[in-house]
């Protein structure tokens, strides 16, 4: 059979077994631009799982601010960031994000996961001790792994529980890390409390605001912004993806943090920069942000008139201001049957289950978009009611 057909063999078995225990992943494909409606499978449907929060992946300034950075720049930095990869539009866009973020300094990174992998590890070593919401991202907890630091998990937004554990974990440094906007809930992190309990016990407070910029803050620059509390928090991570419609992040804070980490970061120091367009793409969302408030509003008022609608409905939706509205089902396979049937009537989100939640939270995970029409929100609603009342669900 030789090596690679032991190894498909054996790879066979373990995604038999992920399909009978009905967890089996597949990619749907999109045939279209990221927009409000997009194409599946040959017909259009309404498009309710995107993190294009403000619409922008597909706005005509975006497209040709990344036509003329290929055009000016070419298509690649071919380099890492330390060798020749650093380019114009890597400084232009790390001093427009230190503008937009209020903070001194900021470093761009490949993609989210890269930025927390990377500062998280790079930040802390065996002898010291990290504080982690049991409800962060992936990249989240993988970073804390990597550090070798002791991992102390609190409960999730428990505020009490957080500061016992201060009170007891001891180390050289210690941090505090936390999504801003949690990605699967929508809710929000209790910073101003964090950042209490950061500066009582000596600890360094980070935020990840993958899903609060450009959604958040009276300038869109995120969690930390809508608390008033750029002064008091010491790192700030956050994407060109999502609500900037582009791709890679950015970690904003002081001069000495960039330094560092240009220097220490891993996932920063050993990858090839992200290439002219992704850079000009960032530098145009930014201004859009600041520039087009209102898209903001408007995003707010879609997801109130989503949320509203589902409640009316009999689903129990909450939702704290963010774009991301969690629909509970619970049992696995309903939340997969809802996702199906919901495609079936021209509704396209997908159906979330452990391990990326909790057993027994399995969840349609809506996210509502600017540029989302009230005829595609009420189509939405009208599938809603329709599939939840064949799956059982309301």
């Amino acid at each position: 059979m030789g090596l690679r057909g032991d190894l498909d063999s054996i790879l066979s078995r373990e995604l038999e077994a992920i399909k009978k225990g009905g967890r089996y992943r597949f990619l749907r494909v999109i045939e279209t631009a990221q927009s409000p409606r997009v194409v599946v499978d040959g017909r259009e449907v309404v498009l309710m799982c995107s993190n294009n929060y403000l619409g922008l992946a597909d706005h005509p300034r975006l497209r040709r601010a990344a036509k003329e950075a290929i055009d000016e720049y070419g298509t690649s930095a071919v380099a890492s960031r330390l060798v020749s990869g650093t380019m114009t539009l890597h400084q232009e866009l790390e001093e427009a994000l230190a503008r937009f973020k209020g903070t001194p300094a900021a470093l761009v990174f490949n993609c989210g996961y890269m930025a927390n992998v990377g500062v998280i590890s790079s930040l802390l070593g065996p002898e010291d001790v990290v504080f982690s919401d049991e409800l962060n991202h992936a990249s989240i907890i993988d970073g804390c792994r990597l550090s070798r630091a002791r991992i102390v998990v609190f409960p999730h937004r428990d505020m009490d529980a957080l500061e016992d554990l201060l009170k007891r974990e001891r180390g050289r440094r210690r941090m505090m890390v936390v999504d801003g906007v949690f990605s699967m809930d929508g809710d929000i992190a209790p910073l101003p409390d964090m950042v209490e309990l950061a500066e009582r016990y000596g600890a360094i407070l980070m935020v990840d605001e993958a899903h609060g910029t450009g959604v958040l803050g009276e300038r869109g620059a995120g969690t930390v912004e809508h608390f008033g509390l750029t002064e008091r928090v010491p790192i700030q991570m956050g994407t060109l993806g999502k609500a900037l419609g582009g791709f890679g992040a950015y970690v904003a804070g002081s001069g000495v943090l960039r330094e560092y980490l240009i220097n220490r970061a891993r996932s920063f120091i050993f990858t090839t920069a992200l290439p002219p367009a992704d850079m000009a793409v960032a530098l145009e969302a930014v201004r859009m942000v600041q520039e087009e408030p209102e898209r903001r509003r408007t995003l707010h008022e879609n997801v109130f008139y989503l949320v509203d609608g589902l409640n009316s409905l009999g689903f129990s939706v909450t939702n704290q201001g963010t774009a991301i509205v969690p629909v509970i089902i619970g049992p696995e396979d309903k939340t997969m049957e809802m996702s199906m049937k919901l495609l079936e009537y021209g509704i396209f989100v997908a159906g979330i289950r452990p391990p990326t939640v909790p057993p027994g939270t399995s969840r349609l995970r809506a996210t509502v978009m600017a540029t989302h029409t009230r005829e595609d929100l009420d189509r939405a609603l009208e599938a809603f009611e329709k599939a939840g009342r064949e799956v059982g669900v309301i």
